[in-house]
């Protein structure tokens, strides 16, 4: 469980007791309700994390996007409702190189378009002979990110980083070195689904 869960959940409480005892005691049911929720979307459960030389998924959702963004660079875009869990992780392992935090709007984030013009906190991770770059981007209901990692900072694969509030994406930019070994439509679990593995490796005949 995030902490923040607890905040909010004790917040609706403490609300829906005052307004069952001032109003009526029915009034202050769907503040237990919206307690009840947080509780659930602050969920974080521990996850398994696949050894060797691939990519995790940064969070829980469905990929609705898989873009070459240039010859040599592809993303992978995650659409996360309001019931996924929303901590994100580190694909890879390496050490944080760049955090960087860009206004802008708060449009639907299963649309395309919120790659480029969402809210979102940028971050790098440089690796052995790789570079990853992931986005934490804000949605229409969403209206914080938090990154608890900073330059400097190493990371394990799989290793949460941080969260974002209700509703959100997350893009995974690859370079030429790794194969991408998910599609459109997929559903994928934070730290615990292979989304790119390295090229070269064995595995990928197997």
């Amino acid at each position: 469980m995030v902490r923040d869960g607890i905040y909010y959940a004790l917040a609706f409480v403490a609300g829906g007791g005052i307004v069952s005892f001032f109003l009526h005691p029915a009034l202050g049911i769907p503040l237990y309700l919206l307690a009840a929720f947080c509780l659930y979307f602050f969920r974080d459960p521990e996850r398994v994390i696949p050894e060797g030389p691939v990519a995790v998924s940064p969070a829980d959702g469905k990929v609705v996007a898989i873009v070459a963004e240039s010859p040599a660079l592809t993303r992978i875009s995650i659409f996360l409702n309001v019931f996924d869990v929303h901590v994100n992780r580190s694909p890879v392992a390496g050490t944080v190189t760049e955090v960087k935090y860009s206004p802008g709007k708060f449009l639907v984030a299963s649309k395309e378009a919120a790659s480029a013009s969402n809210e979102q906190n940028t971050i790098t991770v440089d690796g052995r002979d790789t570079r990853v770059v992931f986005k934490q981007i804000a949605g229409l209901i969403a209206r914080r990110i938090v990154c608890t990692k900073k330059p400097g900072d190493h990371v394990a694969i799989g290793e949460r980083v941080g969260l974002i509030k209700f509703g959100s994406r997350t893009d995974v930019t690859f370079g030429p070195e790794w194969q991408i070994t998910v599609k459109p439509g997929d559903r994928v679990a934070g730290g615990a689904s292979i989304i790119a593995r390295r090229r070269g490796d064995s595995s990928n005949c197997s």
